[in-house]
């Protein structure tokens, strides 16, 4: 019995043509059999260097071609690469190949979208047998009661995943967490493999492939802002740590909530330095008020109203633009196409409502998170991460807080919220928009209040002055300019009610 092993990079031609010959070889000679390995052009030479190191070999091409001398208990002899095997099929068998070079090309790429495909089958089939671990912070929080469901749909990690949830909350919730897990198993979802709960800390996020972290509670009732915002980082100190401790290497880590997500995003990424770069924080929230403010105004529904891009302080004081805003379906004299779209501006006529009623209302929204649901906070958590791990509709804006590296003349290291687009498992900030930039005193507003949140947390400043420009200080607290205002500073004092954790001044 003459067994040989064919290995090859999945897009090579002379893998290809071996593979051909071998089949046939295989086919016509009884005691001929092949075992056919194929790896992605991305990990084929870490592979054939591990292959060779671990069995003594020196070759450096694909294929590589072995024979198995059973009677030996499977070593592995090498033949050698294609030419190697071509003269042994011509020597012992009186057998060559004479397939052509562009047919070589072609079964070669068919190689590689099978072995593409195969691979996902295989990571589809490995999340049915490990499910996806998925932790919920505070999920005695009502957002977590809707976030179940979608998480459970199969629309946001996708048909063939399995998930595990992992509820985290403190001792005294225990209950209502309890009441919660057997809820979501009720449900009897094929994709929820199991939901457990947790009260000790140092358990938390074990081998946690995704963290969502929800509103945090705050066990004391603090006097100030500054104590309110110092209370933040030791929380995120302790999840940080837990995190390095405990979670697993590729974790996804999201932000939602109402009060301080920038600030708590930026400390995670702080105390858990090697996963900063899986940190995000959702701005879909406001993103889709904006939306719907505009869709009322325009007669129009919300998931019409396309590219609304939020800046800054996602639960604070923040710019929303409209400068790349679209309308799609909208009836009017002009009428296109699914694909047709018009600038929102070009049809709202009254910059009054534009300037004051407009800015007003998500200025309320955000400040005080008063409007701030459940229900919406889930939804845009969920729709986050299904972007994160399948990505965002093509050519559409997100908005998303990433920590800054200088982009469109953002002070470097603060969480910021900025358009992305999301493709192949990550995020991409959209620098090449044009006609985006914004004034120096729109930047100076938005930034300020982050810098001294983060500068207070870490306890190398004092007193939170707000920002305050002339403007402001001439017309107090009237204000005309589309970004609006955080009054986070203004409502300092933390109370759980049944809406969860709101702004009380």
């Amino acid at each position: 019995m003459a067994k040989f092993v064919l290995a090859g990079r999945a897009d090579c031609p002379y893998y290809a043509k071996a593979e051909l010959l071998a089949d046939y070889l295989q086919k016509n000679l009884p005691d001929f059999r092949i075992h056919k390995i194929t790896q992605h052009p991305d990990v084929w030479e870490e592979w054939l260097k591990e292959l060779c190191k671990k069995n003594k070999w020196s070759h450096k091409n694909s294929p590589i071609i072995w024979r198995e001398l059973l009677d030996r208990g499977g070593k592995g002899l090498l033949l050698g690469g294609y030419n190697e095997f071509l003269e042994h099929a011509q020597l012992y068998y009186g057998v060559t190949s004479s397939m052509t070079t562009e047919l070589m090309k072609t079964v070669a790429q068919e190689n590689l979208g099978a072995h593409i495909e195969k691979e996902l089958e295989k990571e589809a089939l490995k999340g049915l047998i490990n499910p996806l671990q998925v932790w919920i912070t505070s999920a005695s929080a009502p957002a977590c009661y809707n976030l179940i469901p979608i998480l459970t749909s199969g629309e946001v990690f996708g048909p063939h995943m399995e998930i595990s949830i992992n509820l985290f909350d403190n001792k005294q919730a225990e209950e209502k967490l309890t009441s919660l897990a057997k809820e979501a198993q009720d449900l009897a979802s094929p994709f929820l493999q199991s939901v457990s709960v947790c009260t000790q800390a140092e358990e938390a996020f074990r081998q946690a492939h995704v963290i969502i972290f929800l509103d945090d509670h705050v066990d004391k009732e603090v006097y100030s802002l500054e104590d309110c915002i110092r209370s933040r980082a030791t929380l995120c100190h302790l999840y940080g740590s837990l995190i390095e401790k405990n979670a697993h290497d590729s974790v996804r880590i999201i932000v939602g909530g109402k009060t301080f997500v920038n600030l708590k995003t930026s400390l995670l990424m702080r105390y858990a330095p090697n996963f900063a770069h899986n940190i995000i924080a959702v701005a879909l929230g406001v993103e889709g008020k904006a939306k719907a403010a505009l869709a009322r105004k325009l007669k129009t529904t919300p998931s019409c109203i396309k590219d609304v891009i939020i800046w800054g302080n996602i639960s604070g004081n923040n710019y929303v633009d409209l400068r790349k805003a679209k309308v799609y379906r909208y009836e009017s004299a002009v009428w296109g196409p699914p694909h047709y779209s018009r600038p929102v501006l070009s049809l709202i006529f009254d910059s009054e409502w534009v300037n004051r009623e407009f800015v007003v209302s998500l200025k309320e929204f955000t400040a005080t998170g008063r409007r701030f649901g459940a229900i919406l906070a889930a939804h845009s958590i969920a729709t986050t991460l299904k972007y994160w791990y399948h990505g965002s509709p093509p050519g559409e804006i997100v908005s998303l807080g990433v920590l800054s590296e200088g982009q469109f003349g953002i002070p470097e290291g603060i969480v910021f919220s900025m358009p992305v687009k999301f493709e192949n498992g990550t995020w991409v900030v959209l620098t090449d928009l044009e006609d985006i930039e914004i004034s120096e005193q729109i930047m100076t507003r938005m930034t300020s209040d982050l810098i001294q949140e983060k500068l207070v947390a870490l306890g190398e400043l004092i007193n939170f002055q707000p920002y305050q420009s002339e403007t402001d200080l001439a017309k107090e607290d009237e204000k005309t300019t589309l970004p609006t205002t955080n009054d986070n500073q203004e409502h300092w004092k933390v109370s759980d009610d049944s809406e969860g954790k709101t702004m009380e001044q």
